[in-house]
């Protein structure tokens, strides 16, 4: 990805479709118009997957508790997703068993969840060795000791995957581009072009230096999820159904002070469910599920936010006894649902939606995670429908197409290469779960970091593993500042800062050496990173 080239691109060249929005929704849309022949330009006002798709549960999973709301039709599609997506990425999408305690006195109870569960698989054609089985008693305890026996009457395992929402987004933008889509971050949509009342482009900003130019395109999508109103506004086409934002806060913590044996799913007293999933040195907590009114660009966790989960845990593990003080990172996003009247947050529905405006503009919101794909293919049938069903396009083919990095048969051949890599990295003097984190983050482009640190080698080699991870930020995923790379093509600020906190200015001096920035440019990104180090484990009141 070519910023620079493709400015150009953008400037001069007309698109069939132009998509605002460098989010999971966005970067299906791309990829998937992209395979089928279109000529395709994506904007993103800020880093990609900055909002909402860096910000998840980060599970490809089939929304168990959606059966409870007998949306039959949204748990089959979501559920069969996930076995597709894994395919698409295995290193990426990895298997998560999950562990669902069930109570005499909360949640639906042990036989109606079997049938439940049961009901699950078969939706989501789970297959045998994967389906739900159910746990007695002393069997669910023995899973997770921790757990406070109280009211425990048994428990269910069931298959989940676990995944990276940034740097899933990230690869499926990498491959559209492959695929020929023109993208390009940091570049703000601030109105539209219209041609006898239809929309025909955007006029934008480019946030790196401020000047303007215009984006021409037969047909305009609008997948900025959380931004999705904003943008009707703008276009003066928010009528009807609007956007309803629910915020979602996950904490982090040290494994050793939550150390469950696998990812568990559990109830809270009151009717929330809660997962805590083990990731390396760390667990992490979530999600919350409360209405949002605040700003879209800044959304934080609060204190109460962060009291309610410590709380809801130290209930299921008696023997955490979390405090605030043991989070040691954390995150918020918002969901864009869609409004219903009289529905509570936790209520309302994950099904997406696609509004089309009297002036052509094509929003798409609501939906999940799991099930970017499906939705990308409604948007762009609908575009074809509209505007080039004369065309002989091929078929949608996102199913099949393997994202960078992903050119492995099995998980089992995740696991050798991860061994490999790991022998590799050793001879290095790199030691610890480096191999792991590098082939769940980038499978075989994991080589080119590899490579890369052995011709940049010094006495430091944490140090310089990190700066080998830098390098393939900017050189292969277009990451312009320290916090792309920091948040969304490392993970790094959520799941280890400790590393972070003791590299911080290496990976700012990296960046301003790779982009010639002053020593005021330079101070100010070192700023910048210092102060989301601090936030995300700052609660506001």
């Amino acid at each position: 990805m070519n910023r620079a080239a493709n400015i150009e691109t953008l400037r001069s060249e007309t698109f069939d479709i132009l998509i605002i929005g460098g989010g999971i929704t966005g970067a299906g849309i791309a990829l998937d118009a992209a395979a089928r022949g279109l000529k395709v330009a994506l904007l993103e006002k800020h880093d990609f997957a900055s909002g909402t798709s860096s910000r998840s549960t980060k599970l490809i999973h089939g929304g168990l508790r959606y059966l409870k709301q007998l949306e039959f039709a949204l748990v089959k599609e979501v559920g069969s997703e996930r076995a597709i997506v894994h395919k698409l990425a295995p290193h990426l999408v990895v298997p998560e068993k999950m562990l669902l305690p069930l109570y005499e006195k909360r949640g639906l109870g042990y036989w109606l969840t079997s049938v439940g569960l049961k009901i699950y698989d078969w939706l989501a054609g789970v297959k045998t060795e994967d389906q739900r089985r159910m746990l007695t008693r002393n069997q669910t305890l023995s899973y997770e000791p921790a757990l406070k026996p109280d009211d425990v009457r048994g428990g269910a395992i069931y298959a989940e995957y676990r995944t990276d929402d940034a740097r899933l987004t990230i690869e499926i933008l990498k491959l559209a581009s492959q695929k020929g889509a023109c993208i390009g971050n940091y570049l703000k949509a601030e109105g539209f072009l219209y041609t006898d009342t239809k929309i025909s482009g955007v006029s934008v900003v480019n946030l790196l230096d401020n000047t303007k130019f215009k984006v021409h395109a037969r047909v305009v999508v609008n997948a900025t999820g959380p931004w999705v109103d904003e943008l009707r506004v703008l276009n003066e086409s928010r009528k009807g159904k609007q956007l309803h934002l629910t915020k979602g806060v996950h904490l982090v913590v040290p494994f050793h002070r939550l150390p469950v044996r696998q990812a568990i799913y559990f109830d809270v007293p009151d009717g929330r469910m809660i997962f805590a999933i083990p990731r390396g040195r760390i667990t992490y907590i979530g999600t919350t599920d409360t209405d949002y009114t605040g700003s879209i660009d800044e959304v934080t966790a609060t204190r109460a936010d962060a009291q309610y989960l410590v709380n809801a845990v130290n209930e299921t593990f008696p023997q955490a006894l979390l405090t605030l003080a043991d989070i040691e990172s954390s995150w918020a996003g918002l969901r864009p649902l869609i409004h219903e009247e009289g529905k509570s947050a936790s209520e309302l529905s994950r099904k997406d939606e696609i509004f089309e405006s009297p002036t052509g503009l094509i929003s798409i919101a609501g939906g999940k995670l799991t099930g970017y794909r499906k939705m990308a293919e409604r948007v762009v049938d609908k575009v074809i429908e509209i505007a080039f069903d004369h065309l002989d396009l091929l078929d949608c083919s996102t199913d099949k197409l393997t994202l960078p990095g992903g050119d492995f048969d099995t998980y089992a051949q995740v696991k050798q290469f991860e061994v490999e890599l790991a022998a590799r990295l050793a001879n290095l003097g790199v030691r610890g779960n480096e191999a792991t984190n590098l082939v769940h983050l980038y499978g075989r482009q994991a080589t080119l970091i590899v490579e890369h640190l052995e011709r940049n080698l010094t006495q430091q080699p944490e140090r310089d593993l990190l700066l080998a991870q830098a390098w393939f930020a900017i050189r292969y995923e277009a990451a312009l500042f320290p916090l792309d790379f920091i948040n969304r093509r490392s993970g790094l600020l959520f799941f280890d800062l400790p590393k972070i906190n003791r590299w911080v200015e290496p990976v700012v001096d990296f960046f301003a050496n790779e982009f010639k920035w002053t020593e005021q440019q330079r101070t100010d990104q070192l700023k910048l990173v210092l102060h989301a180090l601090k936030e995300v484990v700052s609660f506001t009141a």
